[in-house]
């Protein structure tokens, strides 16, 4: 039985000045069950490709389907699809409140009740590592533990794809490879991860498949 196909761009193209062409013609598209590699060179386009697939960017040419729809065939329809697809910066921002507040933040704002919410942000928590982090002031944590706080309010949600911007920057080997281990857990329930990280030998560690941007251009490695 083949896997669904989650998202897929097709002939994308991205301007930031609407000069020079940060991405061209990409073509890309994932499947639950896949984590998909990408690497490339500094400025080749890869956080660029992530935020078009997260819905944030909308490309000046080409189409963005999420389960077949067209994300961007109306406000409403991205406004709907955005909700399955998460994407995870590599400098994520803390809001004020504690971890718990920052995990659970997705969560409030989908008016999920207080015992579903205590459940979800328990779960990911502890997947994670991060429990004794509850009660701490999100703003006054490392580099390393805000990663990993913004990672567990993306999980905490259930996005169908998950999109991570270098997650294993900033932590030490312990903690990547408890990320690791999370990323292939997800991908095992049918979900899709996308993750661009320069960490190659932990990229090999979970990946399914690679593919490289080059000059704005989506290629096999």
């Amino acid at each position: 039985m083949m896997a669904m196909r989650l998202l897929a761009l097709e002939d994308v193209w991205y301007s930031y000045d609407g000069k020079r062409w940060v991405l061209r013609s990409a073509t890309l598209s994932v499947s639950g069950g896949e984590v998909v590699a990408v690497v490339g060179p500094n400025g080749a386009g890869k956080t660029t490709l992530l935020k078009i697939m997260g819905l944030l960017y909308r490309p000046q040419r080409g189409r963005v389907l999420v389960k077949g729809v067209d994300a961007w065939a109306s406000r409403a329809a991205a406004l709907r699809l955005r909700r399955s697809v998460v994407y995870v910066h590599e400098r994520p921002i803390m809001v004020r409140g504690t971890v718990l507040d920052n995990v659970a933040l997705g969560l409030r704002l989908r008016g999920l009740d207080g015992a579903e919410v205590r459940r979800r942000v328990s779960a990911v928590a502890r997947a994670l590592g991060i429990e004794g982090l509850l009660d701490r002031d999100a703003r006054k944590l490392s580099a390393g533990q805000a990663q990993l706080v913004a990672l567990a309010r993306a999980l905490a949600v259930e996005p169908d794809v998950l999109l991570l911007d270098e997650p294993f920057a900033n932590l030490d080997e312990e903690g990547r490879e408890v990320v690791a281990d999370v990323i292939r857990g997800y991908s095992r329930e049918g979900r899709a991860v996308v993750v661009v990280s320069h960490d190659r030998s932990v990229l090999a560690r979970v990946a399914t498949r690679w593919v490289r941007v080059r000059d704005g251009r989506v290629e096999a490695p």
